[in-house]
């Protein structure tokens, strides 16, 4: 998809999902901005990088501002590490529905002119967190569902001109998912919940906001597209004692596929 010509600001895009969603629209010819409070430790090509403090409104505006042309905006910073409610106060979770809620909406808002003026898109980057019970990290999960509601918005708000869509991203394999799921072993046992047999690369999270971004999904807008390898495994099946031959088969026969 040849998106040259157009430039590309991705929050949060240095390392991770980030970097992926960075090299995928570097890929398609597209000038990268990329913005966050810390710079890459790794080289991400010819992106441009500024530091900023997405939870700083005065200097979110000022970033935008500055930009000369904007034609994608894409709402990637965010995340939380495992804290369940009672082990932590209220403010340690506020700033995590701040920082995954009210900072994509605060970078929506002041790219608004620009992205009207070329009729660009949106694209945030939600989380199966937002549609499921998420123990360990609820203000995250809370804050990913209004994200997904909040793109539905804008994007009836600000249509024509503008697209908003969203990406809900399953498990995602980054320099950092040790810290979620643990070791090798961790990592393999996640993976064999999922349909697709792994968890997801950076390179697959990219792709797919590239296409929203794309002339390719001009007619989309308010949609949420699943980027989960097919979700995951239903509990109750491992429960369940009715047909347990016929479902080790099955479970078998698809690991043969997938390897």
């Amino acid at each position: 998809m040849d998106l040259a010509g157009r430039t590309v600001v991705v929050t949060g895009g240095t390392r991770g999902v980030g970097a992926g969603i960075t090299r995928a629209f570097e890929r398609a010819g597209a000038q990268v901005v990329v913005c966050a409070r810390r710079p890459p430790e790794l080289p991400l090509g010819k992106a441009d990088f500024v530091p900023l403090d997405l939870r700083d409104p005065v200097a979110v505006l000022a970033f935008f501002d500055a930009l000369p042309r904007l034609d994608v905006l894409v709402n990637n910073a965010g995340g939380a590490p495992y804290r369940p409610l009672a082990e932590a106060d209220v403010e340690r979770h506020a700033r995590v529905i701040e920082l995954n809620l009210t900072a994509p909406l605060t970078a929506s808002v002041a790219a608004r002119e620009h992205l009207r003026r070329s009729r660009g898109s949106i694209v945030m980057i939600g989380s199966v967190s937002g549609s499921r019970p998420s123990p360990g990290s609820a203000a995250y999960g809370a804050a990913k569902a209004g994200l997904e509601n909040l793109a539905r918005s804008m994007a009836v708000e600000w249509a024509p001109e503008i697209r908003v869509n969203t990406l809900v991203v399953g498990m995602v394999r980054t320099e950092l998912a040790h810290l979620h799921y643990g070791g090798e072993d961790g990592l393999a046992a996640v993976a064999r919940t999922v349909p697709l047999g792994r968890l997801a690369r950076p390179s697959d999270v990219g792709a797919a906001a590239v296409f929203l971004a794309s002339d390719a999904a001009a007619y989309i807008s308010g949609a949420s597209l699943l980027v989960h390898g097919g979700g995951e495994r239903p509990a109750f099946l491992d429960a369940a004692t009715a047909n347990k031959g016929r479902r080790a088969t099955a479970d078998k026969d698809q690991q043969g596929d997938t390897r």
